[in-house]
C-alpha cells in the first residue's frame, strides 16, 4: 500500500464509528384480576396517551444537540452557536445545547448516538459518513457570497522551493483533520492523478492550524479551503479558472483592515483560510501562497439525525432560514472567523455523490473502511 493509500485508509478507519445498543426486556406481571381491571386500564393509558405530548425533544429535560465540527477556533465557534441557538429557541419555544466534540468524526459519533434529537452542521465528508453508518440527513448547505459550492487549495511558502504540484513528492504534508473534505478528502484525487506521493503528515488540528504551520515553516505544502476573493465592486466576480491567489502586484498590500474584521488587499478582500491568520499574522498572504485548487465540492451541511422528528424539523428550518436574513447572522455562523456561512440552501443527498465519488477515487469505497 503507497505512503498515501496508508494515510488514507488509517484517517478515514479513524471516521468510522461503532455504534453500541442497549437491548432490555421487561415482563409483565400477571394480574388475578386483570380481566375486571383491564377496561379502565385501558381507559387511563387512553387519557394519558391523549395528554402526552408528541415528543418532548426540545425540552429542558431534552434540549436539541446542535454539534459544530472544530475546524476553527472552538470559543468562536460556541459563543456563534450559542447566538444562533437563542435565535431559534425565541423563533420556535425550543431548547438547544451547543457543543464543538474534539474531532470531526466525534461529531459524527454523537450524531448516530443521539439519533432523536441532534443536528450537525457538517463537511461533506463528515455528512456521506454520517449518512452510510446511520442515515443522518442532509437538510441545508451553506452559501458563502453567492456561491453553495467551495474548493480545496494547497498551499505553499510563496518563496519556498515548491513552484509546481511535481515539487511536493516526499514534501511533509499538514492538513486539518482526517475527516475534513476540503482539508483533506478533496486532495487525494488531486494528488493520484498527479503521481505525488507525500512524505510526512502533520495533523494541524484545523484550517488556522495548516496555514500556521506553513507560515512558520513546519510542513512543506497545506491543505485548506478555498473560498474565491471577493473582488472589488464594479468588477466581475471571480469566476472558475482565474487565478486563485491575490494578483502579484497587490500582494505586498495585504493586511488586515483598521478594525481588524478582514484581510484586504487593496479593495480586494481575503476569504479562503489564510484570512483567518490575519491578526496573528497580518503578513500572511506575502509569506503563504495558493499553488493550486481542487474541483468544486457541495458546501458543507446542516443534517439531522436519523429519526429526528419531523415536525420540528420544519420548524428549525423556517427559523433558520429567517435567523439567515438577520444582521446577527453575520455575528454568528456567518463570521468570518466562524464558518463564513453568507446564507444557506436547500440541499439533497444526491448532490454529495461527487464526495462519494472522491472516496472512490481515492481507492477505496465506504463498504471498504470496516475492513
Amino acid at each position: 500500500m503507497t505512503t498515501l493509500r496508508k494515510v488514507l485508509a488509517l484517517g478515514l478507519l479513524a471516521a468510522l464509528l461503532t455504534l453500541l445498543g442497549a437491548c432490555a426486556t421487561v415482563t409483565p406481571e400477571a394480574s388475578t384480576d386483570s380481566q375486571a381491571t383491564a377496561p379502565a386500564a385501558e381507559e387511563t393509558a387512553d387519557e394519558a396517551a391523549a395528554e402526552a405530548p408528541a415528543t418532548d425533544v426540545g425540552s429542558e429535560e431534552n434540549p436539541i444537540k446542535v454539534l459544530f465540527v472544530p475546524s476553527v477556533d472552538a470559543q468562536v465557534i460556541v459563543s456563534g452557536g450559542q447566538m444562533m441557538a437563542d435565535a431559534l429557541k425565541e423563533a420556535t419555544g425550543l431548547n438547544f445545547e451547543v457543543s464543538v466534540p474534539t474531532s470531526y468524526a466525534a461529531t459524527i459519533e454523537e450524531m448516530c448516538a443521539s439519533p432523536t434529537n441532534s443536528m450537525g452542521f457538517i463537511p461533506g465528508l463528515g455528512y456521506v459518513l454520517a449518512n452510510q453508518l446511520c442515515g443522518v440527513d442532509v437538510a441545508f448547505k451553506a452559501v458563502r457570497f453567492g456561491s453553495d459550492v467551495y474548493w480545496a487549495q494547497l498551499i505553499v511558502p510563496r518563496d519556498g522551493d515548491v513552484q509546481s504540484l511535481e515539487d511536493l513528492n516526499g514534501k511533509q504534508w499538514a492538513y486539518p483533520d482526517a475527516g475534513s473534505t476540503s482539508g483533506y478528502l478533496a486532495i487525494l484525487p488531486l494528488m493520484n492523478a498527479n503521481g505525488i506521493e507525500p512524505g510526512e503528515t502533520l495533523e494541524a488540528g484545523g484550517h488556522t492550524g495548516v496555514v500556521r504551520a506553513i507560515y512558520n515553516g513546519e510542513a512543506d505544502f497545506g491543505s485548506t479551503f478555498f473560498s474565491p476573493p471577493l473582488k472589488p465592486e464594479g468588477e466581475a466576480p471571480w469566476a472558475l479558472g482565474d487565478e486563485p491567489d491575490i494578483p502579484d502586484d497587490l500582494v505586498e498590500s495585504c493586511a488586515p483592515n483598521e478594525d481588524g474584521s478582514a484581510l484586504m488587499c487593496g479593495d480586494w478582500r481575503v476569504l479562503d483560510a489564510r484570512a483567518s491568520l490575519r491578526e496573528e499574522a497580518p503578513d500572511v498572504v506575502q509569506k503563504v501562497k495558493i499553488l493550486t485548487l481542487s474541483d468544486a465540492i457541495p458546501n458543507d451541511t446542516l443534517s439531522f439525525s436519523p429519526d429526528f422528528p419531523a415536525e420540528l424539523r420544519d420548524e428549525i428550518a423556517t427559523a433558520l432560514s429567517a435567523f439567515a436574513e438577520t444582521d446577527a447572522w453575520g455575528e454568528s455562523i456567518g463570521n468570518q472567523d466562524f464558518y463564513g456561512w453568507t446564507g444557506i440552501n436547500p440541499a439533497t443527498d444526491a448532490e454529495y455523490d461527487v464526495v462519494r465519488a472522491m472516496i472512490e477515487a481515492s481507492g477505496l469505497t465506504l463498504e471498504d473502511l470496516g475492513e
